[in-house]
């Protein structure tokens, strides 16, 4: 399929930053944010000239999109839905942080058609909250998540960071089973990982940042993982957990690699033939996006050897695996021509399995995932 699937639009402003993210994202001002907002509509014109595109998904991300004010949030939603067909979108989704919700805002969201919320939960512990630099309290998100449910939004995904510093394998349990009483449909939960660039990273270097050892990660892995199917969230993607027609449509557009438009500063697109990545700091983004509307810092040409590779990387962190049948359709080349020894290899090691028409992680091949991806880099000779 060659049409554009999906959209997502980067709004890089945060009230505070927090001490992990090395995401794209700068302190919130509001003449800089107007500023961004007219170069990011006109980024969006530029790409999408017709009026009301279809496309199946959108993903307002950040930074935090709530941190705009009202006004700000229904300029950016005005010019989505003059651009694109809303009508026609599966699921709209924004990014929050709990307690950045007032009841102006879940009611602009509502008009809009906005029907899915992914909030930044991280962690049960208000203390552990300020360690991570959030400013949310856990009463926020109870307060949040009651909120945008009373307005009738009730797809809501919370995001979880485990292998925080000094956390106890216990700690994470609880956590975890606190976010599992609010019996939302979407959990989604990452490792932390040190980012060049944070404060983390500079604790990290001299030492101030007491990790968990790595067998306590692997076991909070194998907890969250039983959990979550206890309590009815079955794992689709490698960090992902939903109930059933609950799992992100716009998250998959990534993992299935599908096209997508990527809009505003530091944000990625990929396009037929290209992926391409917009320029970060907010000075130059809003230059370029004013002066001709494509803020691009580089294009990487995707060519048939990178499509392939991309297909089984991105394939493989979904659990349903990669289809050998749609991969021959998709490639005009047999799976088994290419990778047969790769699989082969890796089905003994216990971290693929072959089925007749796909092959999938195993248990162990999801903890070990990147040393798998890696058997599935090709020579530049074999693809012409």
């Amino acid at each position: 399929m060659t049409s554009i699937q999906s959209v997502y639009i980067h709004i890089p402003f945060c009230q505070q930053i927090c001490h992990y993210c090395d995401f794209t994202k700068f302190f919130y001002n509001e003449q800089l944010a107007n500023d961004y907002i007219e170069a990011l509509k006109q980024e969006i014109s530029t790409y999408v000239q017709e009026e009301q595109m279809n496309v199946r998904t959108i993903f307002i991300g950040g930074g935090t999109p709530t941190a705009l004010t009202v006004q700000q949030l229904e300029t950016v939603l005005s010019h989505i839905a003059q651009k694109f067909n809303l009508d026609a979108c599966e699921e709209f989704t924004i990014e929050a942080n709990p307690g950045d919700f007032s009841k102006e805002k879940v009611e602009l969201l509502r008009a809009y058609g906005v029907n899915r919320v992914s909030l930044g939960v991280q962690v049960f512990d208000n203390e552990m909250l300020k360690t991570l630099g959030r400013i949310h309290t856990v009463k926020d998100v109870y307060n949040t998540v009651s909120l945008l449910q009373n307005y009738g939004i009730r797809n809501i995904s919370t995001d979880l960071i485990y292998a925080l510093p000094n956390q106890t394998v216990a700690h994470f349990q609880d956590s975890l089973a606190k976010a599992m009483d609010l019996n939302l449909p979407h959990l989604s939960t990452y490792a932390l990982q040190i980012e060049p660039k944070t404060v983390f990273y500079q604790r990290y270097k001299k030492g101030q940042l007491p990790r968990p050892p790595q067998e306590d990660e692997v076991k909070m892995y194998d907890i969250l993982k039983a959990t979550a199917e206890e309590n009815g969230l079955h794992q689709y993607e490698i960090s992902n957990f939903a109930k059933r027609g609950f799992e992100s449509k716009h998250n998959l557009t990534y993992w299935n690699n599908d096209f997508y438009y990527g809009f505003g500063a530091g944000a990625y697109g990929y396009l037929p033939g290209k992926r391409y990545g917009n320029i970060r700091p907010l000075p130059a983004y809003i230059k370029q996006a004013k002066k001709n509307g494509k803020p691009v810092l580089h294009v990487d040409v995707i060519g048939k050897k990178e499509q392939i590779e991309e297909e089984m990387f991105l394939g493989l962190r979904r659990m349903a695996g990669v289809s050998k049948h749609q991969f021959a359709d998709k490639f005009g080349l047999s799976m088994d021509q290419l990778y047969r020894s790769s699989i082969k290899e890796l089905v003994d090691r216990g971290w693929l399995m072959e089925e007749e028409d796909k092959v999938a992680l195993t248990e162990e091949g999801k903890i070990l995932a990147n040393e798998v991806f890696e058997r599935f880099l090709l020579e530049d000779t074999v693809i012409h």
